[in-house]
């Protein structure tokens, strides 16, 4: 192998390692958006519960009042 060609396969690997940690920390970075947007859709579930809950609350004692 000539030693043009040894080198550009050197830097061939240089940037495909260089690619891959990239692509690792933007998988790392994209794990985190995930793990907090699942966090936060739990807790706006469990908001709209709350609401809902109350708001059954409310219309029983409307219904109560309506009928008293």
């Amino acid at each position: 192998m000539s030693e043009d060609r040894f080198l550009s396969l050197s830097e061939k690997v240089d940037d495909l390692i260089d690619l891959c940690a990239d692509m690792k920390r933007e998988n790392q970075i994209l794990k985190a958006g995930e793990n907090s947007w699942r966090q936060e859709r739990k807790q706006l579930i469990n908001n709209n519960k709350d609401a809902k809950s109350k708001l059954e609350s409310v219309l029983v004692r409307l219904k109560a009042m309506d009928q008293s």
